[in-house]
Formats: structure tokens, sequence, C-alpha cells
């Protein structure tokens, strides 16, 4: 029943992309619109079979920052909500900053990490990380506030630590939440990294889309496209997969 379930599901966004590629195929043919302007479907996955193994080598330049980012960016925001909730009177003065630190544009930081860390991996990780942190505390923090309060009195009246009532409730019930943020962390993560391998540094698809653009290859620019998508898709998917095995509870209940 959920395979056809999926199945009914499935098959209209992919029916679209199929017209949308199909259309788009002919509308380059018959309009002979120039390949460096439009290139099509066809050439395109022709350039990235071609160019297989360059892309390759930027994507795992891109796979590697993108992960340790994510990592750092995930563990402070988990870290950050933890003490906001903890301890009192931390959320009131911290928690307007923290809506602040997300009105700097992304790609107006990159610069100023460049001139403070210069050009190697360290300013990205951490442009990374300021991307991923946020959607984690915020996500994580929501949770903490929708602790069933039933509970939380129960445990207060058998006498349990605030220790205690963190790590045995308000913790697990705030991981679907913090799961939620991870998933988002996860797409941000990617285009973190190709952000700031668009401002500096030799290599990652964001460096090879800079190549491409200069030498007015519009076929390889659709091909590092596609790549980032996928990155995108792979890693929700694997964050949701290590959700359904963690919080087994959770989706036995959604389902």
């Amino acid at each position: 029943m959920k395979q056809q379930r999926w199945i009914r599901a499935g098959w209209p966004p992919i029916v679209v992309v199929i017209l949308v590629l199909l259309i788009w195929q002919l509308a380059v043919t018959w309009g002979n619109t120039a390949s460096w302007l439009l290139p099509s479907p066809l050439k395109i996955m022709t350039e990235g079979t071609t160019d297989m193994a360059r892309v390759w080598l930027h994507t795992q330049a891109t796979i590697k920052i993108m992960l340790i980012g994510f990592v750092v960016g995930s563990g402070l925001g988990l870290l950050l909500a933890s003490i906001l909730h903890i301890v009192p009177g931390f959320k009131a003065g911290f928690y307007p900053l923290l809506i602040l630190s997300q009105n700097v544009p992304t790609i107006a930081l990159g610069p100023l990490l460049i001139i403070l860390f210069g050009f190697g991996v360290l300013p990205k990780i951490i442009l990374i990380s300021l991307v991923c942190f946020f959607p984690v505390t915020m996500a994580t923090l929501d949770g903490f506030m929708q602790t069933d309060r039933m509970m939380y009195n129960y445990m207060q009246m058998l006498g349990a630590s605030k220790r205690q009532i963190f790590f045995k409730l308000e913790l697990p019930h705030a991981l679907p939440f913090l799961f939620s943020g991870l998933k988002i962390s996860a797409t941000y993560s990617v285009m973190g990294a190709v952000i700031s391998e668009w401002l500096g540094g030799g290599e990652g698809l964001g460096y090879y889309m800079i190549l491409q653009k200069s030498s007015f290859r519009a076929d390889r620019e659709f091909v590092a496209i596609l790549v980032i998508v996928g990155l995108s898709l792979l890693f929700f998917w694997l964050i949701a997969l290590l959700e359904k095995w963690i919080i087994r509870w959770n989706v036995k209940r959604s389902s």
C-alpha cells in the first residue's frame, strides 16, 4: 500500500519534468538557439558525460567543506538552542541578536571572512556554519517550547532534576523539530559551499561555475547546477532516513 501511494504521489512531478525537458529540447532545436546561450538538455547530458571526471573532482571538494560546515554549524545550533533554553535570561538577551544576524547577506560576509582568515578552507567552513546554525537553533528552540507540560509537571512532582527533565523529556521531545532544522540546513549547506567557492578558492563546484562563466560554457553551467540540485536532494534524503531510524516512535505516531 505504501509503495502504491508513493508511486501515485511521485509520477505527476516526473511527468511534468519530462514534458518541460521535451519542450525545451524542441524549442532549442527548432529555434536554432546558440548552444552558448541556451544549450539543449541532450547537449547538457552529453557535456556532463564528457566532463564527468573533472566535475567529480570539484564535487568531492564541495562535499568535503559542505559536510564539515554542516556538522559544525548544526552542532553549534543545537548547543546554542540548549543554552538559550536552559540558562535563565539568555534567551531574552540573545534571541533578538540571533534574528538580526540573519539580516546580513551571506555573500556580503564572504569577502570579510577572506580578509580575516585568508583564501583557505577556514573562511568557507565558517560561512557554511553560519548558514546552517540558524535553522537548527530556531527549530530546536521551538521543540523545547512545545514540550508536554503535563509530563513536565509530572516529572517535577516526582522530584526529577532539571538535567533529568532536559535529557529525558525536553530533548527527546525536540528531536523531530531538530531534524526539521537539519533538513533545512542540509540544503543550505550546499548553497553555502557553492557561494563560498564563488568568492575564493581553486576547487569546488562554485569555482568550476566561475571558470565556465568566463568561457561562456552555458552547458557546463547547467551540468554544475544539476549536480548541486542532486547533492541537495541526496543530503536531504539522508537526513530524512536518519530521522526515521532514530525517531521511530514519532514515525509510527505520524503514520
